[in-house]
């Protein structure tokens, strides 16, 4: 049981960090809507840089990149409440009941990985160069942060479930 409710406890917590983020981004639109304006139009990278052609300097591409990004934090944070809910719910039941209802939370916590790590490491800091502007290279490690512990607790709640004794 202890384990069970140690898996519950840390997809409450990666579930409560993105809903706080998805909240952030949405109250507060502009301040990393302009972020995410800054890395697409790679205006902080050096001037000369060859990979320069890269950018998208398009306020309608901006947009529609945030939006994708917060679609996608709303859609973590629903895949993981409702498997929060249900792991919940299955805490007492055999292990397979219980298994079975890890469903949404490992396939919002695999989401989550999936946009801070392709997302904002492999396209925001390989493709459109983040870790050579100042603000991108402070971002890069927050969001590396973010990925690996959504991989943790991935790994985490994935691992077999005994039946209780």
């Amino acid at each position: 049981m202890v384990v069970r409710l140690a898996k519950i406890g840390c997809v409450g917590a990666v579930a409560l960090f993105i809903a706080l983020v998805a909240f952030g981004n949405v109250t507060d639109y502009g301040t990393n809507f302009a972020y995410v304006a800054h890395v697409l139009d790679m205006d902080g990278i050096p001037g000369g840089s060859m990979i320069g052609w890269r950018a998208l300097a398009s306020p309608a591409l901006h947009h529609a990149a945030y939006l994708a990004i917060i679609a996608t934090e709303i859609a973590i944070t629903a895949l993981m409440g409702v498997g929060l809910l249900s792991m919940i719910g299955a805490r007492k039941a055999e292990g397979q009941a219980f298994a079975r209802a890890k469903g949404p939370a490992i396939i919002g916590l695999a989401l989550g990985f999936l946009l801070f790590e392709g997302g904002f490491v492999a396209i925001g800091g390989e493709w459109f160069g983040m870790w050579r502007s100042p603000l991108g290279a402070e971002a890069l490690p927050s969001a590396f942060r973010i990925a690996i512990t959504m991989l943790g607790v991935l790994i985490f709640i994935a691992m077999r479930d005994e039946d209780l004794g």
